[in-house]
């Protein structure tokens, strides 16, 4: 076997430093608003007054968009797969646009705190709670999944548990405290923070490796910048149209309908502020995107002849990134906290807005509507239980996650799984105004068994390497000690195609799907199955499949009323 070939350092007392300044300065922003709002009713804490302006919003949105699978996941996928990532940016522009343009118009004109109060209204109690619960199901898997960062102790020395925990309690200290607007401005801290970090690794990493000329010329023998490959094959992981189509309808699930990013959007003070906080939004995206789609190419320049992963240096491609900072970084103390303070920004930030979401969607549709007649002051102290309750649970949840990995793989699928059912869900209510309750609740159903049934398939049958395509990872460069001949890892796939596994068709076409089009098929599902049975159970469905009356000028004259909902601002 091989042995490590770097001589990697570890944190030293400076790096602790700078990493504890971010959740001093995260809880102290939670203080700092704790006081200042102490004698505001119960509405201010669950979205900020009303009053938010698009600057801090739209940082808090790319902070939370943004997480550490953004930071450490994004490179480490350039680096195996190639700069196609940086096609999310098609992806990143349409979800922004749909979401201002159709989906933020009507929850903020319904006056709505929680999105699913909009399902009520449109179509039942009972479609609202369905969609509640996949929410927390959702969003819970999200935060154990964001929780966990197991590739720390390997490479940083950094205790697991301790990072689990002191993460949870800062995200749960200053959402208790503060509520929507501790952590948009916590967010907006935690935005710059990451640009920083990233700008170190960005500046250090093309100086260590020769500079920009260096980097692009390597990147481009190796195949890193072959980016446009326009396969229609729905099997292919990344392609153009698996990433601007499918990864359009992933993100849009849990971006354009989400509780967290509507939630922050209704939260200003004004609609025209709630759209230019989404598109100065795009801005903030398309730059964390480009860095970390450079460092990716970066670190493939720097460990192009001995690469780590190979060479048993690191155990999974998520340490690759952590590694490679710990490597440029390591003689400048300080600077590998600055980084690990960008990763974990991500994950605050986002597990911060996903637990006040979970507190504000359990507030509005269970507890208010079992407790009527409650006092601001009530409400007030309700709802901080309620972010203490899902702060706990969750970073319990996380900790025992960490002992089994496949968890976490779970945790992320089911959080895409339910996105795109979900998507499909608020398009029957928005887009199809003739679509009723029965209509909505089967949709809902297919959608969901049709997504959980590609995405646990391919859980239990991963995609083979034809079809995820990974590109060549050398270790020539590297001191072997039990071994004559240097090698290069190769995906065995292209070498002979003849020595794939033998699997049942089922397993090499509908689980070997791209999982960027599970959203998709969710709600293609949730939208087909919707329309169909409300034309079935439907008298004015039925008359208007029957005889075909319905003229384009009546569809948008409905389209636009449902649009225009009267404001029931509070």
């Amino acid at each position: 076997t091989s042995t490590p070939y770097f001589h990697l350092g570890t944190f030293v007392s400076w790096d602790y430093v700078v990493f504890a300044c971010l959740f001093v300065v995260s809880s102290g922003i939670g203080v700092f608003f704790a006081v200042k709002e102490r004698k505001n009713p119960s509405s201010e804490f669950l979205v900020g007054g009303r009053q938010m302006t698009c600057g801090p919003v739209a940082l808090s949105l790319t902070a939370s968009f943004m997480s550490a699978v953004t930071v450490l996941g994004a490179p480490s996928d350039v680096y195996r797969f190639g700069g196609s990532f940086v096609l999310f940016g098609v992806a990143y522009t349409f979800v922004v646009i749909a979401t201002a343009e159709l989906f933020v118009p009507v929850f903020y004109r319904s006056g709505i705190t929680s999105t699913y109060e909009y399902l009520e209204m449109r179509f039942c109690k009972g479609v609202r709670m369905a969609a509640t619960l996949i929410y927390i199901l959702q969003t819970v898997s999200l935060i154990v999944l964001f929780l966990n960062f197991t590739f720390l102790p390997t490479v940083t020395g950094f205790n697991l548990w301790g990072s689990i925990f002191a993460t949870g309690v800062v995200c749960t200290f200053y959402c208790t405290l503060g509520g929507l607007k501790a952590v948009v401005w916590t967010d907006a801290f935690q935005m710059v923070v990451m640009v920083v970090g990233f700008m170190t690794v960005l500046v250090q990493g093309t100086r260590k490796t020769g500079g920009a000329a260096s980097v692009w010329e390597v990147a481009k023998n190796g195949n890193r910048l072959d980016i446009f490959d326009f396969d229609p094959d729905p099997l292919r992981r990344h392609t153009f149209w698996t990433i601007s189509i499918g990864g359009t309808f992933t993100w849009l699930g849990i971006y354009g309908v989400n509780q967290s990013t509507i939630q922050r959007c209704i939260s200003c003070k004004t609609e025209t502020h709630a759209k230019l906080a989404l598109y100065f939004n795009l801005l903030g995206l398309l730059v964390i995107l480009v860095c970390a789609v450079f460092s990716g190419l970066i670190m493939y320049a720097f460990y192009a002849n001995c690469d780590p992963w190979t060479a048993q240096s690191v155990t999974a491609p998520d340490q690759l990134m952590p590694y490679f900072v710990m490597e440029i970084l390591g003689d400048y103390p300080g600077l590998p906290g600055l980084f690990v303070a960008c990763a974990f920004s991500g994950t605050l930030s986002t597990v911060a807005a996903s637990i006040n979401a979970l507190a504000t969607v359990t507030y509005e549709d269970f507890v208010k509507q079992c407790c009527t007649n409650l006092s601001n002051k009530a409400s007030g102290w309700i709802s901080k239980g309620l972010c203490i309750v899902f702060g706990v649970a969750c970073t319990t949840m996380a900790v025992a996650a960490s002992y089994m990995g496949g968890i976490v793989q779970a945790a992320l699928s089911i959080h895409g799984m339910c996105g795109g059912p979900m998507l499909g869900l608020f398009s029957l209510g928005i887009i199809f105004p003739w679509t009723n309750s029965m209509g909505a609740a089967g949709g809902l159903t297919l959608g969901i068994a049709l997504s959980f049934w590609a995405g646990v398939g391919a859980f239990i049958y991963p995609a083979l390497d034809i079809n995820t395509r990974p590109l060549s990872l050398s270790i020539e460069g590297c001191l072997q000690t039990n071994s004559s001949d240097p090698t290069t890892s190769v995906p065995p796939s292209y070498l002979d195609p003849t020595a794939l596994p033998s699997r049942s068709s089922l397993a090499d076409r509908w689980y070997s799907m791209s999982y960027l089009y599970y959203s998709a098929v969710g709600f293609l599902a949730t939208v087909t199955a919707g329309l169909l049975i409300s034309f079935i159970t439907g008298t004015a469905g039925l008359l208007i499949f029957i005889t075909g009356t319905v003229s384009p000028v009546y569809y948008y004259t409905v389209l636009w009323s449902c649009c225009k909902t009267p404001r029931r601002r509070h």
